[in-house]
């Protein structure tokens, strides 16, 4: 009979331990999580398992692993992502998700016979890995609707941001149609040129049109009616030019600018308004990094609303 009650107590105190080591450390909306869950979710975190990133956004996977307290909320706020997928009837087929297995597979450069093989060596059934892949993708359906869907990054956005970076007057450039008046320096070297120059300078001083003076004056070989050269950004003169032309207006002309070609006077023909070739060049990526910014404030702003609604309880 002693015997009996020592084998009893013996495994009362067993069943008494079992029950703390896996205790309900919290309940989201009658779901339990218990200590067994954050050890799980540790383990599958820290080698590398089946772990879900969704909510990585809002996360650090080291603290997570650093602290139960921060994994505790981790689990909640994906309790709390199930029962609205739950409430709201996100369902994925077995067509998707074996759709999605299939790419991780190609991804992978495997057939499914070996997916399936290398899952088995890691200790994951298909069974578990389909059942995984399902809930991360009604997970992800879910926050598509309630959180991306509502996101705008507009032009004028990322220009605030390329201008908080780079400065003011970084966001736009102007593109300028330019003609000219030429004198070369291989008609009496520089110096006339400089001379000629400034005498039709003059001219353009008292009233008289460009395009006239243009015509009677320019040395330019390659002339063309009115002393026409192009469009060009500001960022794409020399700059000599650029600092001959900064601050014209359209039909305003220049001093006379020394360049290694010669000499010129620049007019203004047309002056537009343009975005900064840099800014264009990045738009994208600024685009992309202010929608996850975005992102990770607006998931958690969800996040923290569902919660209120929901019935959460963490057990001391």
């Amino acid at each position: 009979m002693k015997v009996f009650f020592c084998l009893l107590a013996t495994l009362l105190a067993f069943q008494t331990s079992a029950e703390v080591v896996d205790r309900i450390v919290a309940i989201v909306n009658s779901e339990p999580l218990t200590l067994s869950d954050i050890q799980k979710e540790k383990s599958a975190l820290k080698n590398k398992g089946l772990v879900n990133d969704l909510l990585f956004q809002i996360y650090d996977k080291d603290d997570l692993l650093k602290s139960d307290k921060k994994l505790l909320q981790y689990l909640i706020d994906e309790k709390t992502i199930d029962s609205e997928v739950k409430k709201n009837g996100f369902q994925v087929t077995i067509e998707r998700v074996e759709k999605e297995i299939n790419q991780v597979a190609k991804q992978n450069g495997l057939s499914r016979s070996q997916f399936k093989e290398a899952l088995a060596r890691q200790g994951v059934s298909m069974a578990e890995y389909q059942s995984f892949i399902k809930k991360g993708l009604e997970r992800k359906s879910l926050i598509d609707k309630e959180v991306n869907s509502r996101i705008r990054i507009s032009d004028e956005d990322v220009a605030a941001y390329y201008l908080s970076k780079k400065g003011p007057g970084s966001t736009q450039v102007f593109e300028l149609t330019l003609a000219h008046i030429f004198f070369t320096p291989q008609k009496g070297g520089e110096k006339e040129a400089k001379e000629r120059a400034q005498a039709v300078y003059k001219k353009l001083q008292s009233g008289q049109a460009f395009g006239k003076m243009a015509e009677q004056y320019s040395e330019d070989p390659g002339f063309t009616n009115g002393g026409l050269l192009g469009s060009f950004k500001a960022t794409e003169l020399s700059p000599a030019i650029k600092k001959g032309v900064t601050g014209l207006g359209e039909g305003k002309y220049s001093r006379p600018v020394v360049t290694p070609q010669g000499v010129h006077i620049f007019k203004v023909v047309k002056k537009t308004l343009v975005s900064d070739p840099e800014l264009e060049a990045n738009k994208e990526q600024i685009r992309n990094q202010l929608h996850q910014e975005a992102f990770s404030r607006q998931l958690r702003a969800w996040l923290d609303q569902k919660r209120s609604e929901a019935f959460v309880r963490i057990n001391s």
